[in-house]
């Protein structure tokens, strides 16, 4: 077992990280942020990991077949396990897949062989679905040799090529399946989004949802659905007002219809804080008020926790590609969802025992498990720089 540091760590502020929730635990790896006009990369052989239920902070020893630092990786969970692939590190975008088990408490990465069939080009800023115990990557943005192009399936940027090296915005579709180390490039039925990158996504049922992102000069705001079962796009065209145009934003699925679309930076490049819940079913959209509207993020990451709490971790609340100096490092707490009686209980116990006796007085007469379960929860409420927001 790893030696662990506690107490008052906090993770430093980062953007184009990875994170993920396994077990009410948030695991944070990679990012960068920048010193003195420089990106840096965060270091490579560190997981970060906060106790959502406690609100403490925990940094462990990564080791094994470490991956070169940074950012712009799609990272997933899946049987407990952490997967990233792509990425930008300092020698440019790749298309390496790494795993690394979340629940052994060694935290030892390993690069995953190339089994059957053909990974996809070097990429960052892409997105993925978790589905059916396979994982499924869509977009980015990277490189392809000339006589690689298909000009149905990626845009040329025109300012980014050298030689016959080419760089653009892609809206492929690529299934890598763990259990063989395997990939595969289905055949999709339908209209597909344009090529895009530094889009959201997310997995609801047996579908796949991708909204907005940079395609070209441009951000959209458009909402495509992928049957995982049967390859089908299709476009939801909503019936309601709808968000501005947004790339490096965030989506994740809250309930058995419902998807929830943070922050990022809007067609006139300004960072957003606005939340809005789509409803897939009605195709409408709804802007909902939120503690954070005075924290714009994006290039963050979002996770869905327990009782459909979104968590949002890090990012940038500046235009990153003219001021970058705005990194973040606090953890946001969605509440998309009214909370079960019980959850409520606990917290409002936890909440107030410090300041109403009768309630401290009544904690030891409660059942020893419930005892563990508050006396859990009333440190999240101790006064502590390392707590969410």
């Amino acid at each position: 077992m790893d030696e662990r540091r506690r107490s008052e760590l906090v993770a430093q502020e980062r953007s184009g990280h990875t994170a993920v929730v396994e077990n009410n635990l948030l695991y944070v790896w990679g990012g960068y942020l920048s010193i003195a006009d420089n990106e840096v990369f965060l270091p490579n052989d560190e997981i970060w990991i906060y106790d959502l239920e406690r609100g403490v902070w925990e940094m462990s020893s990564m080791t094994g077949d470490v991956p070169p630092a940074m950012s712009g990786t799609c990272g997933c969970s899946l049987n407990g396990h952490m997967y990233i692939f792509g990425g930008c590190d300092n020698n440019g975008q790749t298309n390496e897949i790494y795993s690394v088990n979340l629940l052994d408490g060694k935290y030892a990465w390993k690069k995953v062989s190339k089994g059957s069939g053909t990974p996809p080009s070097p990429r960052d800023k892409l997105s993925c679905w978790v589905f059916g115990d396979r994982i499924i990557f869509f977009g980015g943005y990277g490189h392809k040799l000339q006589n690689e192009i298909n000009r149905r399936n990626f845009i040329v940027d025109e300012a980014s090529w050298v030689d016959d090296v080419y760089w653009g915005w892609n809206n492929e579709v690529h299934v890598f399946d763990p259990k063989h180390a395997s990939w595969t490039e289905p055949q999709t039925n339908g209209r597909p989004p344009a090529p895009r990158a530094a889009h959201a996504s997310t997995t609801l049922g047996s579908k796949g949802y991708v909204c907005g992102g940079r395609v070209m000069e441009t951000r959209t705001n458009d909402v495509h659905c992928l049957d995982l079962e049967t390859w089908t796009w299709a476009e939801i065209v909503p019936l309601s007002a709808v968000p501005v145009g947004r790339s490096w934003h965030s989506l994740t699925a809250v309930s058995d219809n419902s998807l929830f679309l943070f922050g990022g930076l809007s067609v006139d490049c300004k960072p957003m804080s606005d939340g809005w819940l789509l409803n897939v079913e009605a195709k409408t959209w709804r802007e909902i008020s939120h503690p954070y509207e005075n924290k714009p993020r994006l290039w963050h990451t979002a996770s869905a926790g327990k009782d459909s709490d979104v968590i949002v971790f890090g990012g940038s609340c500046d235009y990153i590609l003219l001021v970058d100096t705005g990194h973040c490092n606090d953890a946001l707490v969605f509440q998309t969802e009214p909370y079960p009686l019980f959850r409520s209980c606990v917290d409002y116990i936890a909440k107030n025992v410090s300041t109403c006796k009768t309630l401290g007085d009544q904690i030891p007469l409660l059942p020893s498990k419930l005892q563990h379960v508050v006396r859990r929860r009333m440190s999240f409420y101790r006064p502590s720089k390392s707590k969410t927001s």
